[in-house]
């Protein structure tokens, strides 16, 4: 077991380099099921997740290789449509490979994903799209198993805009006779970055970012070329650690559209942000002021976002109020930030933050992978030592983190507990 050793009261300055996209590259390397042939991913960040989900694309048949930021994945040889209980509980992200299996070999067997405890993320949108295809989907003992009945291209409308029941229907349809048009679809960066890989690998798929994606079936999916975009909640994250330091950061490798929601809040409190050599500087300031957050899906202020602006928040005078939309049990970073100085109080969704900039180091535990982003913004700007905790949390989302921090001055180390 590791921690991270945190010494706060450094502004950060210098150059820091953004990593792929987690939540672009899962669904990706998901979809790489479908493909025939070989698949070959540049920008692929060193991630828990992305080992968790390369092992279950090994236990289905595929030969999967890394070298550097360079995943190649063989599909050629897949075997096995069915993924055990002992990987999917390990990532939310496992339930992407059931859209893959369906699409390509209208069969699956899938157990219920794990992850993060932020809340519930139920499966019934995206049975209800497989269904409306004319997939059979049954639930026993903890997985879900589906076959090809009559299938078709339908029209479906997700009750609310779900970034994983997007995706996975996108993946099934692809392959799936006729027309399939999606409504209500999520408009997320990473189901247009899904849509392009799909497209190249030969899918006919138009309006991902959108709210009405349609999806012509075809037969085969063949080889493909793919780098994935960058991470914005990894560029969001240093953009905070910027401004709750007061330093000067210049984020490279972003796409500035995608942190728009980010660039606003940080702008009302009074943070610059400016276009700086192809990427992004972000300047902290003395004086912030107070503002409100209310997350809401994409292009809304973003729920893994939540965490670190409330701790930004929390040291700025004033009251600040967060309200959560998305997930219902995101605010388990909170007791942690109470303990180091924030003085946040939760009712419900509902947080009302009263700006403290007394804070000092404390010994704390990362209950998911935002929150343990949350934590060590805390432990940048706290007075004194602080140290954290879990950091598999850490893992599943951020690569060498430290060592990002440290290069832009941080006074931060990672070091095995005994």
């Amino acid at each position: 077991m590791d921690k991270l050793l945190v010494r706060g009261g450094r502004a950060l300055k210098g150059h820091v380099e953004i990593s792929g996209s987690k939540n672009a590259i899962l669904p990706i390397m998901a979809a790489s099921l479908m493909c025939s042939g070989e698949v070959i991913l540049s920008g692929v960040p060193d991630l828990e997740d992305i080992n968790v989900m390369s092992e279950a694309l090994t236990i289905l048949g595929a030969v999967v290789k890394r070298e550097g930021d360079i995943l190649v994945i063989d599909g050629s040889s897949v075997n096995n449509c069915e993924l055990p209980e002992c990987v999917s509980r390990r990532m939310r992200a496992s339930n992407l490979v059931m859209g893959a299996l369906l699409g390509r070999f209208k069969q699956a067997r899938v157990a219920y994903p794990g992850g993060c405890a932020i809340g519930s993320r139920p499966m019934d949108l995206h049975i209800k799209g497989f269904k409306s295809m004319g997939y059979e989907i049954t639930e026993e003992h903890g997985l879900m198993a589906g076959r090809a009945v009559s299938i078709a291209g339908k029209e479906t409308m997700l009750d609310v805009p779900s970034v994983g029941a997007t995706e996975n229907i996108m993946m099934a349809a692809s392959m799936t006779p006729g027309t399939t048009i999606i409504r209500n679809a999520a408009r997320e960066p990473e189901i247009v970055d899904l849509q392009n890989f799909l497209n190249r690998m030969g899918a006919r798929i138009k309006g991902a970012g959108l709210d009405a994606i349609r999806i012509e079936g075809v037969d085969r999916l063949g080889r493909v070329e793919h780098t994935v975009i960058p991470d914005r909640i990894e560029a969001g994250t240093f953009m905070v650690a910027a401004a709750i330091t007061r330093g000067d950061i210049w984020i490279e490798n972003v796409v500035t559209e995608h942190l728009q929601p980010v660039i606003a809040k940080l702008g009302e409190i009074g943070v610059e942000v400016l276009p700086w050599g192809g990427g992004i500087r972000v300047v902290g300031n003395p004086y912030y002021h107070p503002t409100d957050v209310k997350t809401m899906p994409y292009p809304g202020f973003p729920t893994d976002m939540q965490a670190q602006m409330m701790t930004l928040l929390s040291t700025v005078d004033g009251t600040s109020v967060v309200v959560e939309t998305i997930f219902e049990n995101r605010y388990m970073h909170v007791p942690e930030l109470r303990r180091m100085g924030a003085d946040i109080k939760v009712e419900g969704r509902v947080a009302i933050i009263k700006g403290n900039q007394r804070w000092e180091g404390a010994c704390v535990e990362a209950s998911d992978l935002r929150a343990g982003a949350a934590l060590i913004l805390a432990g940048l700007y706290a007075n004194g030592e602080t140290q954290i905790f879990q950091l598999e949390h850490i893992d599943r989302g951020y690569e060498r983190i430290h060592e990002k921090l440290k290069n832009i001055g941080a006074d931060i180390e990672r070091m095995s507990v005994s």
